[in-house]
């Protein structure tokens, strides 16, 4: 036990060194920042809460790492439901990020199964009924802006299909 709490804390402090030589941002645990906001758009319909998922998230933290050259919002193409956010300054949070994609509901029309007059996908994706898991990642690109994916588990938006 000792044994391998000392490789991994070698590792651990390899790998921060190995991301600050590299320039790479260091990023926080941001998980109940996302899940929060997610979660309540979720209850808001009736809809099970989203769980934080690691390898969902390492997932989202690998693409987020791709973009830190320029916070383009081109999706990953990956085996996950994605929405993307960026954002500028210091005071763009994750919450921020999310309340975006929510605050699309107002252009979703349910009856219609549709959208009406505005983008509303995002939205739909933050609420789709079979979406289980949870990973996000938040990183401050090159070009000083933030670049925020979420990815989803299993995946949603297929058409013709309402998200609850």
């Amino acid at each position: 036990m000792i044994k391998s709490l000392a490789i991994s804390l070698f590792t651990i402090s390899c790998f921060t060194h190995l991301s600050l030589t590299l320039g790479v941002p260091h990023t926080q645990d941001l998980s109940l920042d996302f899940l929060v906001p997610h979660n309540k758009a979720r209850a808001e319909v009736g809809v099970q809460p989203l769980a934080w998922n690691t390898t969902v998230a390492a997932y989202a933290r690998g693409y987020a790492y791709h973009r830190l050259g320029d916070c383009e919002m081109e999706h990953s193409e990956g085996p996950f439901g994605e929405n993307l956010a960026e954002g500028y300054g210091d005071q763009f949070t994750a919450t921020d990020a999310v309340n975006m994609w929510v605050g699309e509901k107002e252009y979703y029309e349910y009856a219609l199964n549709s959208c009406v007059g505005d983008e509303c996908r995002h939205y739909t994706q933050v609420v789709w009924r079979d979406s289980v898991y949870l990973g996000c990642a938040k990183v401050k690109c090159r070009n000083s802006w933030w670049f925020v994916i979420c990815s989803y588990d299993p995946p949603g938006n297929y058409v013709g299909q309402r998200p609850y």
